[in-house]
Parts: C-alpha cells; sequence; structure tokens
C-alpha cells in the first residue's frame, strides 16, 4: 500500500474512531468493528479482481471523503426529488442519517414499522438485530465497499411489513446527499415482507450540488412465503458523484420481487444485486435503464441464484451510452444441484450513439441441474440506418428521428413500471435528455 493511499485510509480509520466514542446503540458498535476490520484488510477492490476488472475506482480512492456534520435541509430542497402525485409515506435520510421533519410517515396499518434503523435498534432490537447485515456478507474482497459500509454505519432505514398486510400505497425512500467536495454518506436499508404480505417500494438517490461526492449504499430485503414486493430504485445522482450501491435478497416459498433501476446520473456508478431463491416457486425479476455520456461509467453487476427447484428469475437491462461513456453488464445465474424446473432468461441491450462509447458485456450461466431452462443473450448496436430512413421518408428531420429511437428503445424498461406518476416523470426526464445525444458521429441518413 502506497504511502498516499495509506494516509487516505487513514481518514476512514479517524471516522470510525469517532463513530466508536459516540454513544449510541451497542450492536451498532459491534457490527461497525467486524466491518472495518474487514476493509483494513482488503482495502479497496482493484481490476485485478475479477468482478471489478472493468472498473477502475482509483478517481474514488484518490480523494479523502468525510462524513458532514448533520444538517437541516429546508422542505424546499428535496421538493425536486419527491415523486409527485404518488400518494404514501415517504421517508427521507440526509447525509446517510434519518431526518423525521423531512419524512411524512402518517398513518400505517398495525405492526408496521418504518423509520429510522437506530431508533428501531433501540425500542425494538430484536426487530433489527435478527436481520441486519446477514445478506450483506463482506467476506469477499470484492466486497470491500460493503464492508466500508459497516464499519461506518450510523443509522439507516427499516422497513418492516408483518404477515398477511397490504400496503395499498408505496412507500418512497429518499436519499439525499447534501453534496460539497469528498462529502461521503453510507446509507444503509433492511426490508422485511413478511409472509403474505404485499409492499410497493421507491428507493431514490439525488444530491443537492453538483460537487463530487461519495454513496456507498447497501440495501437487505427479506420476501417471506408469498410475499410480494415490486422495488424501484431512481438513481439521480450528481454527474460529478460516484455512487456505489448492493442490494441484497432473499426470497422465501411462492415469494415475489421484482425491481426496476432507472440510472440517469453519477460519474461512477456502481449497482450490484445479490438474490437468493431459497424457497420453492419463487419468482425474481430484474430490470435496468442507464443512460450516460460523456466519461461517465455504469456498471451493473446480478448473482441470481436459484438453490430450489420451481423458480423463475428474469432480466432485461437496456443502456444508452453517447460519448466516450463506458458501461459494464455483468449477470451470473447460479442453478443449484436440487433446483429443478428452473426457468432462467437473461437479456442485456445496448445502443452506442458515438464511436467511442463502449461496453463490456459478460452473461454467465453456472448451471448444476439437468431440467431447467435457461437462456442469455447480448446485443450491442447503433441505430437502425433502415429505421432512420423509413421515419425521415414520413416527414420527421433526423433528429427527431433519431430521438424517436432511441425513445423507444429505453421505454421498453421504462413502460415496465407500475406506478403511472413515476412512469410518466421518467418519461418526461427521458425526452428532456435526448437532446443531448444528438450529434453522434455516426447514425446518419
Amino acid at each position: 500500500m502506497t504511502t498516499q493511499l495509506a494516509a487516505r485510509q487513514g481518514t476512514y480509520r479517524a471516522t470510525f474512531d469517532q463513530l466508536q466514542q459516540n454513544p449510541g446503540v451497542d450492536a451498532f458498535r459491534a457490527l461497525r468493528a467486524r466491518g472495518f476490520a474487514r476493509f483494513s484488510e482488503v482495502g479497496f477492490p482493484t481490476t485485478r479482481l475479477e468482478s471489478w476488472r472493468f472498473t477502475n475506482v482509483s478517481p474514488v480512492t484518490q480523494r479523502q471523503f468525510a462524513i458532514p456534520a448533520p444538517t437541516d435541509l429546508e422542505p424546499s430542497v428535496i421538493s425536486a426529488f419527491e415523486l409527485n402525485g404518488v400518494e404514501g409515506p415517504q421517508v427521507v435520510c440526509v447525509d446517510g442519517r434519518y431526518s423525521p421533519h423531512l419524512s411524512r410517515v402518517g398513518e400505517l396499518p398495525v405492526g408496521v414499522e418504518l423509520g429510522s434503523m437506530a431508533d428501531l435498534l433501540v425500542t425494538k432490537p430484536k426487530v433489527v438485530a435478527q436481520y441486519l447485515a446477514q445478506l450483506a456478507r463482506f467476506d469477499d474482497p470484492a466486497a470491500s465497499f460493503t464492508a466500508l459500509n459497516t464499519g461506518l454505519l450510523q443509522d439507516g432505514l427499516v422497513v418492516r411489513i408483518p404477515d398477511d398486510t397490504v400496503l395499498e400505497t408505496p412507500i418512497h425512500l429518499l436519499f439525499v446527499s447534501t453534496g460539497g467536495n469528498d462529502v461521503m454518506s453510507h446509507p444503509r436499508t433492511l426490508v422485511v415482507a413478511g409472509t403474505n404480505s404485499q409492499v410497493r417500494l421507491v428507493e431514490s438517490y439525488a444530491g443537492v450540488s453538483d460537487a463530487a461526492y461519495l454513496t456507498n449504499a447497501v440495501t437487505e430485503v427479506f420476501v417471506g412465503d408469498g410475499a410480494v414486493v415490486d422495488h424501484y430504485k431512481l438513481l439521480r445522482e450528481s454527474v460529478e458523484a460516484f455512487h456505489i450501491a448492493s442490494m441484497h435478497l432473499s426470497l422465501g416459498r411462492s415469494a415475489t420481487f421484482s425491481s426496476n433501476a432507472i440510472t440517469l446520473g453519477g460519474a461512477i456508478v456502481r449497482n450490484e444485486v445479490m438474490a437468493e431463491l431459497r424457497g420453492e416457486g419463487g419468482e425474481c425479476t430484474l430490470n435496468g435503464l442507464y443512460l450516460v455520456d460523456g466519461t461517465r461509467l455504469v456498471d451493473n453487476h446480478t448473482t441470481i441464484l436459484h438453490a430450489k427447484p420451481h423458480c423463475d428469475s428474469h432480466e432485461l437491462y437496456k443502456g444508452i451510452l453517447d460519448n466516450q461513456s463506458r458501461a459494464v453488464f455483468n449477470g451470473k445465474i447460479i442453478v443449484a444441484r436440487d433446483a429443478q424446473k428452473t426457468d432462467a432468461k437473461q437479456t442485456n441491450k445496448a445502443l452506442l450513439l458515438s464511436e467511442e462509447a463502449q461496453i463490456n458485456t459478460k452473461p454467465e450461466l453456472e448451471i448444476f441441474a439437468d431440467d431447467v431452462k435457461c437462456t442469455h443473450g447480448a446485443t450491442i448496436g447503433q441505430l437502425d440506418s433502415d429505421a432512420l430512413f423509413y421515419l425521415r421518408s414520413r416527414g420527421l428531420d433526423l433528429e427527431q428521428a433519431r430521438d424517436v429511437l432511441i425513445h423507444a428503445f429505453a421505454s421498453d424498461v421504462v413502460d415496465r413500471i407500475a406506478i403511472t406518476p413515476i412512469r410518466e416523470q421518467l418519461d418526461a426526464v427521458l425526452l428532456q435528455q435526448l437532446p443531448a445525444s444528438r450529434h453522434a458521429s455516426f447514425a446518419t441518413a
């Protein structure tokens, strides 16, 4: 380790020591100690690790990030990140800390827990302690960001839905970074959906400035037997920000989990999803859409483990790349020996609007059962010149024709969003961003 890197690691050590000295939840102190010990041992991931081969995080490691002092934002500051037209609870974290005055919980069904992880560990410790850090393991050197998140854990959000409880309105979990340069936050989210429960969650990440800050998020989701969780992730970070996130899923018998992730910001973004279908008859759907330009990088890594028979999984990831941007898609499907009658489908498509844009895609299948249906496909291409010619022959100019084709490509994912106001707002944002891609160096008539 170089002297400079050691000094930067030392800033994280100082932050850890300060957190350990502060009065707080004993469980956090014990968990933090384990997480930070592991981070100190392995350090940040490098491109020598296979799962990080195409994602160089040296722009992150070269900075000395710090957790800012608690800040009270005015409600008007976060209004741009609220979900207009969506009724239901909104729970806000600012720089990784729960903000009660920005949150609106309202009246919830009996038994529903929604709010600060630190507070709930004090009032109902067993609700959190039996689940926290059970899925987000950090033994692997590639999981050092998860170890760092755990080592610097202060607070987070908990969503717990009791058995046989159905929430009619979505829950919006909004994580806001106050932004200054070299500010970091480590959001932590724990979701526990009881047997036969149903919930829709919107997980949003945004920054109030254009600075280069770090968001290092970890989410754990337990989907009980027969439960249904409909999840959305909206990433609207600053284009100078770094966003590293992992979501860890456990699905019970006949459980259903679906996620639609939309990435619109970030200089370096890593979205990692690890799902385990632990009960027979489970179904997991992962969809993603990202728009990336300039020299930005978006990395999507997924791993789905089929541990039991008669489980289905579906994946569709689409990317639109312009300028000198880069993207990574690595999707792994693992079918265990006992997971007969598995049906797994994976599709990755990328649209390159520039000759300098680049994507590295790597679908993987590890199949240990013999009665399964598993397919994967990756398509990388440019705008169809025949389609462009057809649209122009119908009276559209080149820019309009390109916009129609790009919008149609992206809409395949956006249209899968079941919450109408969110779908309409994202469609509007997509249309606003299309003109920035009009000056591609090819795709002419």
